[in-house]
């Protein structure tokens, strides 16, 4: 075997070699990546039949044995430029049907069967013979029709496919030009040597595609290892990607960790590259310390999280967004951590006393409305509690209403300090306070009135200004189990029923 031929053959099985290696090691890591990896895992192994197969054809001691190895490259080599496209698309994130596949898919295995049947028809090759100057196992080839359609498609995929990914190159930022780089060499380099091969300027009888196939696969494996060929590419462009405020992680369609923005990360700071390949539910437990709260899905979904970042409690907003395109997730992280405080600031202000930090009148109502209708429904009690702070005019008067103030406190937590939780309490306006209770009766209302009264009389306020000490009066009214009975109504017995303890001396609890 004279040593340019010898050449030839180490180029071809080089190429082989490598597709091979690029087919296992997708194989071997194709859980981690989305189904692209199963494109090209068809698309390496294609040529990977189509190099060996070739190289056999170089060692052919007969023509009989040239025309099989012939056919078993067409195993591989029509099917090969096609998978090579529809890697592309699936990489660029374009839908691609089953009707559409099996239509594509007609003309490659029309390729092998007219080359398997080529001595019955010769649309293929018109003449197949051994090289009459060079002799076994170079090839005197004249094309026939088929061979022509073949060519046109073959070279209309890598075209394609080229074209799709160039007119990415704009849109895409650095970071991910590596990837574009790689995949559209690997269909520029066939392409172009396809070419001269076809215009005659290379040696004859010698294809010369597979010979150069191993640069393609050198960038592929470069591209894998380097630039994360596999995860994700960008959806929009990254410099957007990565400052919106907005945190982002994208999931494929399994619904593992492939890609995620800068913003996310620093509310999620254990995130990292390390978890890419990991199903989501494995993940979140790693980022938040708690499992799962829901089952992911893809359909929009939205909740709030609280979390712990930095040793601080942070509010977020989680939304999910099915990818249109691509299979896959989007999980969305807004940060509301200053709204929910601002909310929950309103919220104080519009159902709080600002001074004593009880519910306000609104508030109560608002309650105890829900409170009253509920026992109704049920035939349970409801009482109501009336309290006015005796003479506390003559307080203001003489103390001052900073005085004032810090009495109302102090009142207002005497009382608090013996109410269970159930128990509507709630300052009612001035110095008069109101508690709501729903299962208690007049005697149980006035029981607890007596007790508060006796609590603020003997427990006195310690001031600047020496010890305030005060009373209080108080009345008590329960809701009559009758049709027209209302909230107000009862309100204002036990408004009655104060009128009366205060008629009477004040200091006391006087039941409507």
């Amino acid at each position: 075997m004279h040593s340019p031929l010898t050449a030839f053959i180490t180029l071809v099985c080089t190429s082989g070699v490598l597709n091979l290696y690029l087919c296992f090691y997708v194989f071997k890591k194709r859980h981690n990546y989305r189904d692209i990896a199963n494109y090209f895992i068809l698309y390496t192994a294609s040529i990977t039949v189509y190099c060996f197969a070739y190289a056999f054809g170089l060692m052919a001691t007969s023509l009989w044995e040239m025309k099989f190895w012939t056919a078993v490259q067409y195993v591989g080599l029509p099917f090969s430029p096609l998978l090579g496209l529809l890697f592309v698309m699936k990489y660029l994130g374009m839908k691609i049907t089953k009707k559409s596949l099996v239509a594509l898919l007609i003309l490659p295995f029309m390729s092998f069967l007219m080359v398997a049947t080529n001595d019955f028809h010769h649309l293929h090759y018109r003449i197949f013979e051994i090289d009459p100057v060079l002799g076994v196992p170079y090839v005197h080839q004249e094309i026939g029709v088929w061979y022509m359609i073949h060519g046109i498609f073959t070279f209309a995929c890598m075209f394609v496919a080229f074209l799709l990914v160039l007119s990415r190159w704009k849109e895409t930022s650095r970071v991910y030009r590596s990837q574009l780089f790689a995949v559209m060499c690997g269909q520029l380099v066939p392409m172009v040597t396809a070419f001269v091969y076809l215009t005659g300027f290379t040696p004859s009888g010698i294809d010369p595609v597979p010979m150069v196939l191993w640069l393609s696969s050198l960038l592929y494996l470069w591209a894998i290892n380097s630039s994360r060929l596999f995860t994700l590419m960008p959806i929009a462009k990254d410099a957007i990607f990565h400052s919106i405020n907005d945190g982002v992680i994208v999931l494929d369609e399994s619904f593992r960790l492939i890609e995620f923005n800068q913003a996310v990360k620093k509310m999620l700071p254990k995130l990292s590259k390390n978890l890419f390949g990991v199903e989501f539910k494995q993940v979140w437990p790693i980022l938040s310390g708690a499992p799962l709260p829901s089952k992911i899905e893809p359909v929009d979904f939205q909740r709030e999280v609280l979390l712990t970042v930095d040793d601080a409690r942070r509010t977020y907003q989680v939304r999910t967004a099915p990818l249109q395109q691509a299979k896959g997730l989007l999980i969305i992280f807004t940060d509301i951590t200053e709204i929910k405080r601002l909310q929950l600031r309103l919220e104080n202000l519009a159902y709080y006393d600002e001074l004593t930090q009880l519910y306000n009148r609104r508030a109560f109502f608002q309650k105890c409305e829900e409170a009253f209708s509920e026992a109704k429904n049920n035939a349970l009690p409801l009482t109501v509690i009336l309290m006015d702070v005796d003479f506390f005019k003559n307080v203001n008067d003489t103390y001052g209403h900073h005085i004032g103030d810090q009495l109302l406190i102090h009142v207002a937590k005497i009382c608090q300090d013996q109410l269970q939780e159930n128990i509507l309490f709630a300052r009612y306006g001035g110095e008069e306070f109101v508690l709501g209770m729903a299962g208690k009766n007049a005697r149980e209302g006035w029981e607890l009135a007596e007790q508060l009264r006796t609590s603020v009389e003997t427990h006195a306020l310690q001031t600047t200004e020496g010890m305030v000490s005060v009373t209080l009066s108080c009345g008590v009214a329960e809701a009559e189990k009758v049709p027209e009975e209302t909230l107000n109504l009862v309100l204002n017995k036990a408004d009655k029923a104060l009128y009366a303890a205060k008629g009477e001396g004040r200091n006391q609890v006087k039941i409507y």
